[in-house]
């Protein structure tokens, strides 16, 4: 009896250990990366809203770790162009215990494509994309449990299926949240500035289908520092906001010249463009 009450505290010492360290990773700060943006294509096309950016402070997430320091949020612009979307407002979330399936957002399945020529380093499409996280039940689960869960995993619970890109000036490129089964490269794979790499989807930490994409400095994310970056083939909408994700001005630590949460852009793809 001794014996036992003896070693049997020991598994849960390293039950708490096992669950802090991740916890602790998660909140390590990388180098920072503030040099001169990176010039990069943008890797969507049609009209564009931007949240969660780094054109209107950084840390863009909040966060430094797993590359997140200049990370962007995109969500497909569905409104109507003729009429005056600036006083759009979030939708107020209702009780449901159950969100809305993927399917029913208008970024969902829309094309990812390579903001420069490199090479295809880490590919993951099987994770299963779930439901939206868009009623009280659901929102609270995804802040507190949920989110607590997916860090303890890591970048896989985070990123969900993603897409890493060695560029040839020897940056990383990740293109999180696609869709399940969608990718359309592999590891090893060379790809050019604009070459399909698969669709937005809705997996890993994300409340709503959307593209999450962000510059590294290196493959892993777990140990990566965010990399700031300008994007060409982008024309802002001026006189178009999105006010559910508008923040108000810019802080001094934004990046100039980079779409700001809520601006409505149009994106276009490179003037030139050749699959291998």
């Amino acid at each position: 009896m001794v014996l036992v009450m003896s070693v049997a505290p020991v598994p849960r010492l390293w039950a708490v250990v096992c669950m802090l360290v991740p916890l602790v990773l998660f909140c390590v700060r990388p180098p920072a990366q503030r040099g001169d943006p990176v010039d990069m294509h943008v890797p969507v096309r049609g009209r564009w809203i931007a949240c969660n950016s780094p054109g209107s402070r950084v840390p863009s997430h909040g966060v430094r770790a797993h590359g997140q320091m200049y990370a962007v949020d995109l969500l497909l612009d569905a409104a109507d162009e003729a009429t005056d979307d600036s006083t759009d407002t979030a939708p107020s979330p209702g009780w449901s215990l159950r969100g809305r399936e993927p399917e029913g957002y208008p970024s969902y399945g829309a094309p990812v494509f390579a903001m420069a020529s490199g090479t295809v380093v880490h590919v993951t499409d099987h994770l299963r994309d779930h439901r939206a996280r868009d009623s009280w039940p659901t929102l609270i689960w995804m802040m507190i449990l949920e989110g607590f869960l997916r860090v303890l995993g890591g970048a896989r619970s985070i990123l969900g299926n993603r897409v890493i890109v060695r560029h040839d000036n020897g940056t990383y490129a990740a293109y999180a949240h696609l869709r399940h089964g969608s990718a359309a490269v592999r590891p090893g794979g060379r790809v050019d500035a604009g070459q399909l790499l698969g669709q937005v989807g809705n997996t890993g930490n994300t409340s709503e289908p959307h593209l999450h994409v962000q510059l590294m400095d290196r493959s892993r994310p777990e140990s990566a520092a965010g990399i700031p970056m300008h994007w060409s083939g982008v024309e802002i909408d001026d006189q178009r906001l999105s006010h559910r994700w508008a923040t108000g001005y810019a802080k001094p630590s934004a990046v100039p010249d980079f779409p700001a949460n809520g601006q409505i852009f149009e994106a276009t793809a490179p003037q030139e463009h050749h699959v291998r």
